[in-house]
């Protein structure tokens, strides 16, 4: 039996403005983005429950949550993004992202080598992720002065990342990550992480090596494996072996696509597998949904279709007047929980660079 990723108070220790930025360098906004999608009611007023409750959860040096506290406080930043909100924002939300912002940049978070992932024990999942917020946020700094900040220490989180890539490994594991940057394995939950961090970065101007992100993809295709005899072809990837399990399918789609593979035969496939899952089943329920529903978007049309019908049903029963979100993956935590269904649900936004096809 493969193994999939746990998500519990141990996942990360066991496994305007200024918006030019990574928007002008190679991406541009989808057309028609004063739309933000056809608007839903609903949805918007969860994802303003939602952002509501991660502000009321910051403390007053910046962070959010209790465990974790840089990756939370990233989670945390991306969420309010993927609302629309900027750090420039004369809002709570865009105050509440100052702050955020700041804290991760506090000289204390991150180590000489460019780790992340050390103070707060969140390890790669965390480094990748706060990362992946810095590549998001270049060029939404409050100042010039801020903003060389932000690309400064993203450069040393991505000399991070190549560094931890290029460890070696066995054949199976190279050009992958797990837990810690001298890792000689890998797995699919903390390679994607990284995968997208890389995207995000060259998206923002950042140099990142082709072979780096071939390599990447290189690793998410070996944990790859077809369902004999489907039609159309499906199939679907594993955490640390082949397999078709549905939270690592959901990550694997994402990260491919996100590495601009969106029409090769292990894409493919693994949208037609997800097609016919009930990702409500699916093990750690928000950090399956949100690569679901990122991933399906990815895929266009009736796979989007479909995202955008189901995850709203699952996600919106499950929200609390507070704005939280019942059930925490198994004591990841209510930022956590609130962040990933925030994710999900914005989706339809197109706000972040990152998720735009």
């Amino acid at each position: 039996m493969f193994k999939t990723p746990i998500i519990t108070s141990s996942f990360f220790t066991n496994r305007g403005c200024r918006f030019v930025g990574a928007l002008a360098i190679g991406l541009t906004l989808l057309p028609s983005m004063a739309t933000a999608q056809t608007a839903n009611p609903k949805i918007d007023a969860s994802l303003k429950m939602a952002s509501s409750f991660l502000i009321a959860q910051q403390k007053p040096k910046g962070d959010f949550g209790a465990q974790f506290p840089i990756a939370m406080t990233s989670l945390s930043v991306l969420a309010l993004a993927a609302c629309g909100h900027q750090p420039a924002d004369p809002s709570p939300e865009g105050v509440a992202m100052r702050k955020g912002i700041d804290f991760i940049l506090l000289p204390e978070n991150q180590t000489k080598e460019g780790y992340f992932g050390k103070v707060d024990n969140s390890r790669m999942y965390g480094h990748g992720i706060t990362t992946l917020m810095l590549a998001e946020m270049a060029g939404m700094g409050m100042d010039d002065k801020q903003d060389a900040i932000i690309r400064e220490k993203l450069k040393l989180g991505i000399r991070l990342i190549l560094r931890a890539q290029s460890v070696r490994k066995d054949p199976t594991s190279t050009g992958g990550w797990l837990y810690e940057p001298d890792s000689q394995g890998a797995d699919m939950s903390v390679t994607c992480w990284q995968a997208m961090a890389l995207r995000a970065a060259q998206n923002a101007g950042i140099e990142v090596p082709k072979e780096a992100i071939d390599n990447a993809v290189g690793y998410i295709k070996r944990m790859y494996m077809p369902i004999p005899n489907s039609n159309p072809p499906a199939g679907g990837f594993g955490y640390s072996a082949p397999a078709t399990t549905t939270s690592t399918t959901a990550e694997g789609l994402l990260a491919i696509q996100v590495a601009g593979r969106y029409e090769d035969k292990e894409t493919i496939a693994a949208g037609n597998h997800l097609l016919k899952e009930d990702i409500s089943k699916a093990a750690h329920p928000f950090y399956s949904i949100y690569y679901y529903a990122q991933g399906m978007y990815q895929r266009g049309g009736k796979y989007a279709e479909a995202s955008k019908r189901i995850v709203p049903e699952i996600l919106l029963p499950k929200q609390k007047p507070d704005g939280s979100f019942e059930g925490e993956d198994e004591g990841a935590g209510k930022v956590y929980t609130a962040s990933m269904a925030v994710l999900a649900l914005a989706v339809k936004n197109h706000f972040l660079p990152i998720y735009q096809r």
